[in-house]
Formats: C-alpha cells, structure tokens, sequence
C-alpha cells in the first residue's frame, strides 16, 4: 500500500462510518445490551419494559413508547416474523441494513394493525417460504429491527408488554447457527477503523449503486481479501490513518452542529436527514421524491451525520422530529424565564403528536413536581381554547393561571431544547405547509 492521501481517506471515513458505527451498536445489543433494552442473542427480541424517565440518561430518550430492539442475521436462511393484533394501537418495525438503510416498516401506518406473518429473507435468496407469509427482501444479511410501542403512562405498560411477547422471530431452519459478525484481528489502534470496514463492507456488500465508489478506496486496503494489510504498515502510516478517522469523526459533529439545517420560527427541521436511501424499498417503504430528496453527491455526508446524530431514526413519512432553541427574538431558552407556545392547528398527524422537555447540554428528561416530561394529545386534562387551539406553559414554576397549569409542560431553572414529536405527520408537514409557531416569552417586548 502507498501512503493514502487525505482526500481519499475522508472519502472512505464517510463512506465507511455508517457501516461500522451500526455493526458496533449490533455487537453492543446482541452482547451487553444498551440503555433499558437487555442483551439478546440474534434473531430474538430484546424489550425494555417501562417508559422513560429522568433517571434514564439517554440522549434525547423518547417518553412516548417502548422499545422491541432485535439484531437479525439471515445467515441461517429465511427467519419468520409474527407480530399480534394490537386493536389499533400504534406500534412500528422499523427494519434498518447494514449500512443504516431504512428499507421496510410494519405497524399502525404501513401495514395497519392485524395480526400478521412475515419472512424475512437474505439477499439473492430463493427458494420456498410459508403460503402465509409475507416476504421481506433484506439488503443485508445482518440488519436490526427497531420496534415502538405507544404507551400512554405507566398503567399501560402490562398491555404493551403482552403485545411485546407475542411479537416473536423464529428460523425456518431451527438447527442453523448465527455466522454473526466478523471479528478484527489484532491490529494496531490506528487501523481498526479501517480493519473493520474492510471486513465488513465484504461480508455485508452495499447497494450496486456504491459499489464503484467503494472500489475506489482499494488503496486504502478495504478491498484487500483474506489477510489484513494492516500489521504490515509503517507505523507512520497506521498512524495517519487513525488520525484522519479522529478528525473527520469531529469534522462530522461539527457538520451536525452547524450543517443545512432548515429553520423555521426557530425550529430545526431536520425532516430528510434519512432521505439517503434509494435503492432499497421493501414493505412500508415509500419511494416518492419527497422523501428521497438527498442528492447523490450529499449522500455519504448525510447518512453518516444520520448515524452519529441519530442511529435509527425514522424516516419522517413515520415520525417527524423538529427541534428548537430559541424564542421568537432569537434568545435562547432559559428557565428563568416564562414561556408559551399556542398551536393553532394542532399537528397534522396520523397517530399522535408530543412535545417533550430536554435539559441542556446534556438532552435529558427534566425532572419535576409533577411527574410530566411530554405534552402531547393523548396527555388527560389539557385545556383547549374555544377555537381548537392548544397554549403549552413552559416554565420552571407551575403558571399562576389555572388554565395554562393544566396545559404545563415543567422547564429546568437552566437551559432547555423542547422536541416535537409527530408520529404519522400528514405530508404538509413535510413539505412545509404546516409551520410549528415560535415560542414566547412571557413579559418580553413585543
């Protein structure tokens, strides 16, 4: 191998950081587990069994579902996918490659709310699966099924984890072994970026479309079969390496910190962040060009700040996320102060809309009196006025007004970054029609 030239390794870093930064986080669940969800062998479900809550120190964890996490490897052949009837209850499979493709969603928006059969089979499969099933066609032979249960409050909970046990996978070949993941050798530290793409990126190919694009990082050894071409490197070189991965790893937040955002009232809307996906469009997918609006040449930067910014995400046709800082003057948001935000409309939304209170810097649930980390229209209580609007209090003490307390979301006494959620929001929230208003300061100048 020659030296690799700067240009060239930040090509293969974006290229390459979706895939390992997602297998990472499949090893992580199948081994120890991450956050609430325990460990699981693959092809088995992992569940977390309650809602969040401050003493969960997750970033940006959601207060509205319940996870089902499975890691599956098609290694084994087909695997069955049963998933209950949930008598309308929103839920979502979310089915994500190797390569943070989003490429098939089941549940409440994409496949209704039956009880339902599906196999899922690995690439360039074939062969005969049960008359009753639906085939899944999967990008990858590794891939993670991310499962939301909706959940209204903790008296739900025994009728989420029902649905949850009956949601099961299951080999048709029940004697075949899981090939896993394949496993670096002992290399120097500045390589294993690289000793992990290279073998992996073999073992779980991409879309055709990238084939060519990864061809071209063979200088860089990613193509090398068999032995590693890394223990044979100059030290210099393997150094190199390692710091060019450490520099576009914080090139790549700072994209996320400061990148095209789309702002609006104050609100970041990052509602294509994972329109990256084009080749891959099995049940539930939705092929039209407003969520596939990433251009060609955007494509690696955008899927690799999706997978460090948000590992997972949905697509915004199923869940909407917009975030904001500010008020409508620009200042940022302070529990010091006072604030409102009155919705008229309400969220276009097919299932359910929240809002929910995050401390800065850290994006966790805001601990308070009363026990309410979201707002949202499954929330009992709130107040609306006589023309359907809905005014949210956010404050760091209850609103002396009784109308707005009922409708009070608690902020921290520091800095605070509410988050819209919109779970089936209408295409009007993605095409800009509809506009979440600013939010207000209470007492400020007009």
């Amino acid at each position: 191998m020659q030296p690799p030239a700067d240009a060239l390794l930040t090509q293969g870093f974006l290229q390459g950081f979706p895939l390992v930064f997602n297998l990472d986080q499949v090893r992580r669940y199948v081994r120890t587990g991450v956050g609430a969800n325990p460990a699981a062998p693959f092809n088995s479900f992992s569940h977390a069994r309650a809602l969040a809550g401050p003493a969960d120190t997750f970033v940006s964890i959601n207060n509205d579902t319940v996870y089902s996490m499975a890691q599956i490897d098609l290694s084994v052949g087909p695997v069955r996918l049963h998933v209950p009837d949930t008598a309308g209850r929103y839920y979502v499979l979310q089915f994500v490659d190797a390569w943070t493709n989003n490429f098939a969603y089941i549940g409440h928006r994409a496949t209704g709310t039956g009880a339902q059969d599906y196999c899922l089979v690995p690439p360039d499969w074939s062969g005969s699966l049960p008359a009753n099933a639906t085939a899944i066609r999967c990008p990858t032979r590794v891939l993670s099924i991310v499962g939301r249960w909706a959940c209204a409050a903790d008296e739900d909970l025994a009728a989420v984890h029902a649905l949850q046990d009956a949601t099961t996978l299951a080999a048709i070949d029940a004697t075949a072994t899981p090939l896993g993941i394949p496993e670096p050798e002992e290399i120097p530290a500045g390589a294993l970026f690289w000793e992990k793409l290279r073998l992996w990126s073999q073992a779980f190919p991409p879309a055709e479309s990238e084939r060519s694009a990864l061809e071209d990082l063979a200088p860089l050894g990613v193509r090398t079969t068999g032995a590693s071409p890394y223990p044979d490197l100059p030290a210099e070189d393997v150094i190199a390496m390692g710091e060019a991965v450490d520099r576009a790893t914080q090139q790549l937040a700072g994209y996320l910190r400061t990148g095209d955002v789309t702002t609006v009232n104050g609100w970041q809307l990052p509602y294509h962040a994972f329109d990256y996906n084009t080749d891959f469009f099995e049940i539930g997918a939705i092929d039209e060009p407003l969520y596939t609006s990433v251009p060609a040449a955007q494509k690696f930067l955008q899927r690799a700040a999706a997978a460090l910014g948000g590992l997972w995400g949905n697509h915004a046709y199923e869940a909407a996320y917009a975030s904001v800082y500010v008020d409508e003057s620009g200042d940022a948001l302070d529990g010091a102060h006072s604030y409102t935000i009155r919705l008229d409309p309400l969220p276009p939304v097919g299932a359910f809309w929240s809002l929910t209170m995050y401390s800065m810097p850290d994006f966790y649930l805001v601990d308070n009196e009363i026990d309410r980390y979201s707002i949202g229209d499954r929330t009992p209580g709130l107040r609306c006025a006589a023309d359907g609007s809905l005014t949210i209090a956010l404050s760091a003490s209850p609103p002396a007004d009784p109308e707005l307390r009922a409708n009070w979301l608690p902020t921290p006494q520091g800095s605070f970054r509410p988050l819209m959620r919109m779970y089936e929001p209408d295409p009007s929230v993605i095409d800009g029609t509809f506009t979440l208003p600013p939010i207000r300061r209470i007492g400020a100048e007009a």
